[in-house]
């Protein structure tokens, strides 16, 4: 029997808008707003937000949950990019979430996530941000995204912990909040 643990949900339309203008800026090409008949960015970026699909397994079998790119991109070898997925997770206690590469990505492309693997913490879904799920990438081969393209999978892992654990801290927010 397979555990369900989790539930994807897509962050709002507004933190969506906040996070990609932070990473790429507020500034389009026109051609881009014309091909999807947008006046402004953030005509653009919420029907990009509406198109966004919550991830999803490929058969019954699949361990990974696979995050599709919300938007056309292209990626270059040594000039990493950060996609914002539109997602977040709720996930129950005893749980986390690890992002990867799709293993297509990393054999055709030599992708890689820039920390390795992403390790989405259940509090992480209360942060400031949202818990809005990023996935910051490199490649050795150009990789050509188009929206809706699968890129990385989430894989939910159970965790434990010690004993005598008496933390009582509660995140904040995301890279980084909990301290050095």
């Amino acid at each position: 029997m397979t555990n369900r643990v989790a539930n994807f949900e897509k962050v709002s339309v507004k933190q969506f808008i906040k996070d990609y203008k932070e990473i790429f800026g507020d500034e389009i090409f026109p051609s881009v707003l014309a091909k999807y008949d947008c006046k402004t960015i953030d005509e653009y970026l919420s029907l990009i937000w509406d198109n966004i699909e919550l991830p999803t397994r490929s058969t019954t079998k699949s361990a990974g949950h696979d995050f599709r790119c919300p938007f056309d991109i292209d990626i270059y070898k040594s000039h990493p990019i950060t996609i914002p997925t539109g997602i977040r997770c709720v996930i129950e206690d005893g749980w986390h979430l690890q992002i990867v590469p799709r293993s297509s990505m990393g054999f055709n492309y030599e992708m890689r996530l820039v920390n390795t693997v992403g390790v989405l913490d259940g509090d992480y879904y209360y942060a400031d941000n949202e818990g809005h799920i990023k996935a910051k990438i490199d490649v050795k081969h150009t990789l050509k995204l188009k929206r809706g393209d699968k890129f990385v999978q989430g894989i939910f892992v159970p965790y434990g912990i010690t004993i005598d654990d008496d933390v009582t801290a509660i995140r904040t927010g995301g890279i980084g909040s909990t301290g050095r």
